[in-house]
């Protein structure tokens, strides 16, 4: 598949070749400070190391450093403020060198940041109120502070209240990261060799951009978060219980159980899983570009969106996963019967795949949700149930995948309600899209209550009596719960938006149905 036609993205700080555009911000308000000299080595070093570096010193507080009206956007922006708005447009890296006083910044680092980082141009508040936007994504940074408090103090004792509050809620707000931080201190005791020492450690720093403005742990860790988020395996738990379910059916109806099998199916799942959340994100990406309410349970992984992980890198990792499910399905095939054990894996292949990918394209015709609830109920039920020597024509699995398969209906269901705008520009046909949210939200209702009665139906004669008490004490009253919450969201409010509470709570009602199963046959 092409890479899709996509407006123009920063460059990530872990993609990014060769030293960057450096933008050293020295925020101490005398001259011929020991940060000023920290602030000369770094930009002399990271001059010598290739990098293009730009000053902006805070001795001369020539702007007014408050806020004096409701916007700071809205307020005429000396001189000095424009040129620094333009130098931070500039700069891929960002370096701040200032003493910590009192445990932060100084008043006039402050100042300079408050006027600076105005809405528009460091983030964009959302017109739905949901969240904003951060506008410096592909900025790095790196804090260089001195202090007299002993630095173990500073983080140990003080949790490091500056450093947080710059790096995390002021530039990470604003999409800059990774921030470093470096401590010089305490300063009162230290002598001329140890003040020298600093200064050869901050033009080193400067010197080390050479290779980029992240260090190679940095830059490993950042790559192996963005796999591990591509992941998505907050999802991935429910899928596993669930092919328990199966397995424990057969070894109570065989009284048989091979771990091998066992575990190598289970391997075999874990990579269909990941060939799934994978292609999800290739082919969604337009509507995943699109989505202003995406949120820990809607709207892919991100990390195609926010170019962490290239299409290349994605394509790649595809091809690996499905290369996975088949070499291990084929290890498989020499503990089990292929028939029907690799039957069944196959067509469970082919509906996992096609949830996005063509021709199938289920999640585009308004088939993914229930595609979604088969895959992850009876599809991994009946492989469990097989691969254990289980008679895949028997009524059980069949049977005990109906009220898992009704409560995950409510989730996948609620999923595309935040996605609800974005899907219908680009044309996929979710329930949320052809029917709208207020009927995803009567389906989610529906199909709640048909997960409760069936398993109150079905469950105690296909595992034992004994696991009424725990669907009537806790399936039950979470079934109402779960109806009553939807109603009311159908009253405060009809427009899509972030849903993630009530995606939670449906998330939750799914454990239940695969929890209290296991629970009974093991």
């Amino acid at each position: 598949m092409p890479e899709p036609s996509t407006p123009e993205r920063p460059v990530r700080p872990e993609h990014r070749a060769g030293p960057p555009k450096v933008l050293v911000v020295l925020g101490h308000p005398r001259r011929g400070s020991l940060c000023e000299a920290l602030a000369d080595a770094y930009a002399a070093g990271a001059r010598n190391a290739g990098a293009e570096v730009r000053r902006h010193s805070l001795t001369d507080l020539d702007f007014e450093p408050n806020v004096l009206v409701p916007s700071p956007r809205d307020q005429p922006l000396e001189p000095r403020i424009s040129d620094a708005v333009a130098l931070v447009a500039w700069a891929e890296h960002l370096v701040f060198v200032f003493p910590t006083w009192w445990g932060t910044m100084p008043a006039c680092l402050k100042g300079f940041l408050d006027r600076v980082l105005m809405p528009g141009f460091a983030f964009a508040d959302r017109e739905d109120g949901e969240g904003w936007d951060k506008l410096l994504v592909g900025k790095s940074a790196h804090l260089l502070t001195t202090m007299d408090t002993p630095p173990w103090v500073y983080r140990w004792i003080y949790r490091a209240p500056g450093l947080n509050a710059l790096s995390r809620a002021t530039l990470g707000f604003c999409g800059v990261e990774p921030v470093r931080s470096t401590i010089f201190g305490p300063v009162k005791t230290a002598s001329a060799e140890r003040r020298a020492q600093w200064i050869e450690e901050a033009r080193n720093e400067g010197l080390a951009l050479r290779h980029g403005a992240l260090t190679t742990v940095q830059r490993t860790r950042r790559r192996l978060a963005a796999w591990l988020a591509s992941f998505r395996l907050q999802f991935h738990p429910m899928a596993w219980a669930a092919y328990a379910i199966g397995a424990a059916g057969a070894w109570r109806a065989t009284g048989h159980f091979s771990p091998t099998a066992f575990w190598l199916g289970l391997a075999c799942l874990f990579a269909l899983e990941l060939a799934t959340v994978f292609t999800n994100d290739e082919f969604d990406f337009e509507s995943d570009l699109r989505n202003r309410h995406h949120g820990p349970f809607s709207g892919g992984s991100r990390v195609l969106v926010d170019g962490s992980i290239s299409f290349a890198s994605m394509q790649v990792a595809v091809v690996l996963a499905v290369g996975a499910f088949l070499a291990i399905g084929l290890a498989l095939a020499t503990v089990i019967p292929p028939f029907p054990g690799l039957l069944i894996l196959a067509a469970l292949g082919v509906l996992a795949l096609g949830y996005t990918v063509p021709p199938l394209k289920l999640c585009w015709r308004g088939l993914g949700e229930i595609d979604v609830g088969l895959t992850h109920s009876l599809g991994v039920i009946l492989c469990g149930y097989a691969f254990q020597g289980g008679i895949w024509t028997d009524a059980w699995p069949w049977l005990v995948a109906v009220p898992l398969f009704f409560a995950i209906l409510p989730a996948i269901t609620l999923s595309g309600i935040p996605d609800h705008a974005a899907d219908r520009a680009v044309g996929k046909g979710t329930l949320a899209v052809r029917l709208g949210p207020r009927a995803a939200v009567r389906i989610a209702q529906a199909a709640t209550v048909v997960a409760a009665a069936t398993a109150l139906a079905l469950l105690p004669r296909l595992i034992g009596g004994d696991i009424v008490a725990s669907i009537v004490l806790l399936i039950v009253p979470y079934a109402i719960l779960q109806v009553f919450v939807l109603e009311r969201h159908l009253g405060r409010r009809c427009e899509p938006g972030r849903i993630d509470g009530l995606m939670a709570m449906a998330l939750t009602y799914i454990l239940w149905f695969v929890a209290i199963p296991l629970w009974g046959l093991v």
